[in-house]
Formats: C-alpha cells, sequence, structure tokens
C-alpha cells in the first residue's frame, strides 16, 4: 500500500526566458499557494495499430505526440508593497499578460497579442514530480460576494517527463492573506468610469450600481502544435467574457435594456480591498451586456447579463492592478 495523500500536492512555477530549456523553478523562490489542483500527467495522441488477424480483438496504441496539462487556482491580493508584483504575478505573464512595475505606487498588468512569455512548472503529487516546459495558458477571476477573490488557471506544457521527487520546501511568505469580498471590503461596481494608466490607482466618475460581484473568463485559444523540430504551445487568440448580477430598480433595468439592444460599449470597474498595498482593481473599458436574464437570490429578483470585453485600439479591453 502506497499511503499517499491527495492533499500533498504542490506547484512552483518560474518564468521561461528559452523555448525548450527548462527556467528551474524551486520551492524557496517561486512556489505557488494553490487550491483545488489537477494534474493530466499525459495528454497524449495514441495511435491504434488496427491491425487484422485470424481473430477478433484490439490492437495496442502507441503513444504518439503528448503533452502535459495543470490546473489550480490562487488567492488574489497585492503584495504588500507597493510597486511589487505578488506572488501570483508570473501567472498572468504565463496567460497572455504583461506586467509593468511602478515604483512605490502600483503593478499593472496589461494584455499583450506577440512576445507572450511561458513557464517551467513543477507539478507535485505526493512523491512524483511532474514538469510542464514552454507552458502557457488560460485564466478565469471570480470576485463574488461572500467568496475569497481567486484566479483560476489551466496550463499545458511540452512533457518534461516524471521523476520520483520529495515536494520541496515551500517558502510561502509573499502570499499575503486576501480579504473576502464583502460590503464592507469591496466599492461598489462602476459603470462608464475611467482608470488612470498612471499615479495611485482610482478609479473616477461613472455609475455605481449594486451587484453580487463580478467574474471574467480569459478565453484564450490555447494550442499545442507537435512538428518535426518543435512542439510549439500558443494563444492563438483571446476573448474575454464575464458575467455580472444587478440588484436595479424596475426603471434602471429598463434603461439598461435600451443599452443592450443598442449595442453600447460602457465600462465597467471594481475595486476590492481596504488594506494598503494589498489592493485590487479591475477594469475593462469597453464592455457590451448581453444575454439578460432574471436570478432569484433569497427570494429578490436580480438581472443578469453576459459580459464581452471588446478591444478599444487593441491590447486593452482588461487591465488588473494591484499592490497599491
Amino acid at each position: 500500500m502506497s499511503d499517499r495523500r491527495t492533499r500533498l500536492s504542490a506547484v512552483i512555477a518560474k518564468i521561461q526566458p528559452t523555448l525548450g530549456t527548462d527556467s528551474v523553478p524551486t520551492g524557496a523562490a517561486n512556489a505557488m499557494l494553490v487550491s483545488n489542483m489537477s494534474i493530466r500527467p499525459l495528454v497524449a495522441n495514441n495511435v491504434d495499430r488496427a491491425l487484422l488477424r485470424k481473430y477478433l480483438g484490439a490492437s495496442e496504441q502507441l503513444v504518439g505526440t503528448a503533452y502535459k496539462e495543470v490546473s489550480f487556482e490562487v488567492e488574489l491580493a497585492g503584495s504588500g508593497t507597493a510597486g511589487v508584483a505578488p506572488a501570483w504575478g508570473p501567472l498572468l505573464r504565463g496567460v497572455g499578460f504583461a506586467e509593468t512595475l511602478i515604483a512605490t505606487t502600483r503593478v499593472d498588468y496589461t494584455l499583450i497579442s506577440t512576445a507572450m512569455e511561458m513557464l517551467s512548472i513543477y507539478a507535485y503529487k505526493d512523491g512524483v514530480r511532474h514538469i510542464l516546459l514552454d507552458a502557457k495558458g488560460d485564466w478565469s477571476l471570480s470576485a463574488k460576494v461572500g467568496e475569497i477573490p481567486k484566479l483560476s488557471v489551466r496550463f499545458i506544457g511540452k512533457d518534461g517527463s516524471e521523476t520520483a521527487n520529495a515536494i520541496p520546501t515551500l517558502t510561502l511568505s509573499g502570499w499575503l492573506t486576501p480579504q473576502v469580498v464583502t460590503d464592507t471590503n469591496t466599492a461598489d461596481i462602476v459603470f462608464g468610469g475611467t482608470v488612470s494608466p498612471t499615479g495611485a490607482p482610482a478609479i473616477t466618475g461613472g455609475t455605481g450600481a449594486i451587484t453580487a460581484g463580478l467574474e471574467l473568463q480569459g478565453g484564450n485559444d490555447v494550442q499545442f502544435t507537435p512538428l518535426i523540430g518543435g512542439e510549439p504551445i500558443d494563444i492563438n487568440n483571446r476573448e474575454i467574457t464575464g458575467r455580472i448580477m444587478l440588484d436595479e430598480l424596475a426603471a434602471a433595468e429598463v434603461t439598461r435594456m435600451a443599452a443592450v439592444r443598442g449595442n453600447t460599449l460602457a465600462a465597467i470597474s471594481m475595486q476590492h480591498g481596504t488594506v494598503a498595498t494589498r489592493k485590487l482593481l479591475i477594469h475593462v473599458p469597453s464592455a457590451q451586456l448581453i444575454e439578460p436574464g432574471y436570478e432569484d437570490v433569497n427570494g429578490k429578483l436580480m438581472q443578469g447579463y453576459t459580459i464581452r470585453a471588446v478591444p478599444v485600439s487593441g491590447d486593452d479591453e482588461l487591465r488588473i492592478v494591484t499592490s497599491f
């Protein structure tokens, strides 16, 4: 009997500058504080030999091209020092964001379409280390009332094989305790506001709304393309969508429905956190609301909408600001 445990799992991840070259993440410098982790150890294209013989029965399948996949969640809170990247910053960089550090002020994550970064990821399952190289992925973000704000990621990486390795000592001091999304900890979501790309982060103008929080999905089209001479992993497109649920008066609902019918685009912004240097700001400058519907929350009638984030001039449909 192995006496192995599901909960004895870990992830360490580090930006990988060179294609195909392991950046060798360590538990001391690159540990991720994760939950809801899962690994697909070998996602393979198994090729059936389909042999014909004088009897019925299956032929063996040969393992062909293959990659590894890992998914997990992390809690969102700033680094604790203004302008210093949070411990989860490398994960956003691996799913198509650029990181900009504004010293003593803020850290910005903005979208990019070229020169995307990749990660080396070591994923541990009690005694076995799985290595993913050249890893890129997709993401979703949840900041719903009554819950911890979290980033969920799913990475695919070139198969770096697996070995019997114990989980190393993990340094997790960079992961600070988050605040739950509540009326006290979280400002009202604002429609039609602006956020300056420089200076102390703040939402200016717009109209606040009573909501149940915000959900976003990256919609990255992540593809593994096996070739002779290389096995690239690419993010070929993205379509950021989301969901918001509003508590509005009848007249306000009618006005918003007119905006839905008119294909109106407007910014949606959310600021969370009351502790300086640990705050989080999410800004969608040009959002379209579609697919309206009703939802029942403890007998209260609320209005739900799907969000589509639309670029204004390119690579600007979402800004995440933290460590302010």
